[in-house]
């Protein structure tokens, strides 16, 4: 089997995720990038990987692929950049803190006829896949109403996470374009784009940060009334989502790994639970499925578009969090 050249730049927490599980697919020969020479020199020594310190003189030694895992401001600009060196193009969620550039973003993409996605785990997911199969085939009818109520302690995770990124909106922190933004993501490759939101956020717990780490979010996605509710203090780390619908109603507890459906009429759930593997499994079936596009396999990872979309979300939750009043995500352009 022929290995694709990969080019991790950013080499933090999630940086290393992406090279250990391109690694693990056996299928990529991968190079880590960071200006952190402490990082680098980990990299170096825990997966016996060449390194490099500039990203940009890197590029120029024409990688098949170039993962992206640096704070969400400079996503956008390296993209293209990457893009005009001629190679296909995995970045970290969000997209961006701003539409900045976005529209470039679409252009340099569609010149280079590289691919480009957003890595938004969620998508690859075996218990979510298969909840969203069911909801696809409309057996209960329309989603009319749905919520997603998630929280975790956040240090107990990241235990260093007031030094990263997420201690600022402008390189995407806060607990609406850090843990909030994966749910709707998710949430709108089942009901379609949210078209407006009323949002309330605070910063409750989290010490050494004063971005919010709680959030309340009411949106419509068309004709289907969503709530989302996420916090980043609370003890167990639990994510439910739950889809009503005419005819009965799908239920999701991801930390419990099962999902389930109750239709009109029955007296209990009847659930069906899917082995998650280990923490690392979704990420290795990423990156696994980032290369089958590239071999021309249907996508089964989010589009630019749909990170876009879901950018809009982000900024509009942040607008209406400042101003009080629901916002369109419409309103927002590139």
């Amino acid at each position: 089997m022929s290995k694709y050249s990969v080019l991790v730049i950013g080499c933090g927490s999630i940086g290393e995720r992406h090279l250990r599980c391109f690694l693990q697919t056996g299928r990529v020969r991968a190079t880590a990038c960071d200006a952190n020479p402490a990082l680098l020199q980990k990299m170096a020594d825990t997966y016996q990987v060449p390194v490099a310190a500039d990203w940009k003189t890197a590029l120029a030694a024409k990688f098949d692929a170039v993962v992206i895992c640096t704070p969400a401001h400079l996503h956008v600009p390296m993209a293209i950049e990457t893009l005009a060196a001629g190679s296909h193009v995995l970045v970290e969620k969000p997209l961006s803190q701003s539409l900045d550039g976005v529209g470039e973003l679409f252009r340099a993409r569609d010149r280079a006829g590289r691919q480009v996605a957003v890595a938004y785990v969620l998508h690859v997911y075996a218990v979510l896949a298969a909840a969203r199969e069911f909801l696809r085939r409309g057996e209960f009818g329309p989603v009319r109403s749905a919520t997603v109520v998630s929280g975790q302690s956040f240090p107990s995770f990241r235990p260093a996470f007031a030094q990263t990124y997420y201690r600022d909106r402008r390189t995407g922190g806060g607990a609406i374009q850090d843990a909030l933004t994966h749910s709707v993501n998710w949430m709108e490759s089942v009901l379609g784009p949210a078209d407006s939101v009323l949002c309330d956020c605070a910063h409750l717990a989290l010490p050494h940060v004063e971005v919010e780490d709680t959030v309340h979010v009411s949106a419509r996605h068309g004709a289907a009334l969503v709530s989302y509710a996420l916090n980043q203090f609370q003890a167990p780390n639990e994510t439910t989502l739950q889809f009503n619908a005419e005819h009965g109603s799908v239920k999701i507890e991801l930390h419990r790994q099962r999902w389930g459906t109750f239709a009109t009429g029955a007296s209990d759930w009847t659930w069906h639970p899917v082995p998650a593997g280990e923490r690392d499994t979704p990420f290795i079936a990423q990156a696994n499925a980032f290369l089958d596009q590239l071999e021309g396999q249907p996508s089964r990872l989010c589009s630019l578009e749909a990170a876009a979309q879901t950018l809009r979300f982000n900024l509009a939750a942040l607008a209406s969090a400042e101003s009080g009043a629901r916002v369109a995500c419409a309103s927002l352009h590139a």
